[in-house]
């Protein structure tokens, strides 16, 4: 089927038409190559444009006084920068192909503590599917920074949003799989490929309660085959890691602003 494209006008109106930020607590065990009892605070920033949309995350994980070496720091930090821009908004056209609502550029810059910058690009699409807030299906170029294996390696990112009514609230499934299809491998050594699925399952509980912020209760699962691309009995600074696959669930506390 081809892409039909009916126009429209351009969307009037202010340049940031809708935005959200939140703050959120996880607790959690059972990590694999990080120490295995992690405490992380997370701060997310999501708003939609005229042009396109962003997304923006940082983490500070806390490793409950241990390191993942001896003399390691106690902590880390990681983030993405995510913005996206929309072919249908820039030209003011309706793009329609079955499911898909429309079709993005969508650019992703990793960082974070450490040799863990990376610069992600590549062609995106939303799809309507029925029951789902939304559903994006993102692929993406890597290009790391500093000479790190898992340079031009593709990745392929699909993350979604989909709200069950429970009595007088909600209970919302939403998350991502960032799926690396390519190995890499250069002087500095190797990268694998790797398929991380984290999922949030969060009860609304400020609705429940009738209060006008939102705020969830709820679970967070990370599993994370070859994780960083580690492939299983592999080997961290020549320290053995041994199995890097990661199956774990955190507690989790968000709250909306």
């Amino acid at each position: 089927m081809g892409i039909g494209l009916v126009s429209g006008p351009v969307c009037a109106g202010e340049l940031v038409q809708w935005h959200t930020n939140s703050l959120t607590y996880l607790y959690g065990k059972n990590f694999k190559i990080d120490p295995p009892i992690q405490q992380t605070f997370t701060f997310e920033h999501a708003s939609a444009w005229s042009v396109g949309d962003l997304f923006i995350f940082i983490d500070q994980i806390n490793f409950n006084g241990k390191g993942a070496n001896e003399g390691d720091d106690e902590r880390t930090h990681y983030g993405e920068f995510s913005p996206r821009l929309s072919f249908g908004k820039i030209s003011g056209t309706h793009i329609a192909a079955g499911p898909v609502t429309d079709i993005l550029l969508s650019m992703t810059y990793e960082f974070g503590k450490g040799d863990t910058e990376a610069y992600l690009i590549g062609p995106a699409i939303d799809l309507a599917i029925p029951g789902f807030d939304y559903f994006q299906l993102n692929t993406y170029l890597r290009k790391t920074d500093g000479g790190r294996p898992g340079d031009n390696v593709w990745q392929i990112t699909p993350a979604w949003s989909y709200t069950i009514p429970v009595g007088r609230s909600d209970l919302v499934i939403d998350g991502y799989i960032d799926w690396v299809v390519d190995n890499d491998e250069n002087s500095r050594g190797e990268y694998h490929a790797n398929v991380h699925i984290n999922p949030q399952i969060k009860y609304d509980l400020g609705k429940a309660l009738g209060w006008r912020e939102k705020v969830y209760v709820g679970i967070e699962y990370d599993y994370w085959k070859n994780k960083y691309g580690i492939k299983d009995g592999g080997y961290v600074s020549e320290q053995f890691v041994g199995t890097t696959d990661q199956n774990t669930a955190s507690l989790l506390l968000k709250a909306h602003f």
